[in-house]
């Protein structure tokens, strides 16, 4: 299972290398690995923001069910990992701009 994630990232990795210095702009004269950057920078974090949302709710579920006055304590821990996503738009927005 390793080898394939790491020969599929060395091909999505090295495959812009090979292309011709003519194709390394888009129509705008921006790098493609501009895009690419603001791209992974959203998605890598949604993903995380994701995996961290699932495991505090499981774990906020539990608490209230023991005690359901912890209800309202576990909704900020969900609001900062949910933050994360919102910190990758913004590097990508920031990305693109500049």
């Amino acid at each position: 299972m390793k080898r394939v994630v790491v020969l599929l990232a060395l091909a999505l990795f090295a495959a812009p290398l090979f292309a011709q210095e003519a194709e390394a702009e888009t129509a705008g004269g921006a790098p493609v690995w501009k895009y690419f950057a603001a791209a992974l920078a959203v998605g890598i974090s949604c993903v995380a923001g994701g995996i961290a949302v699932g495991q505090i709710g499981s774990a906020a579920m539990g608490a209230m069910s023991e005690n359901p006055e912890l209800s309202g304590k576990a909704i900020p821990y969900a609001g900062l990992a949910e933050g994360i996503c919102l910190w990758g738009f913004l590097v990508a927005l920031l990305i693109l701009i500049l």
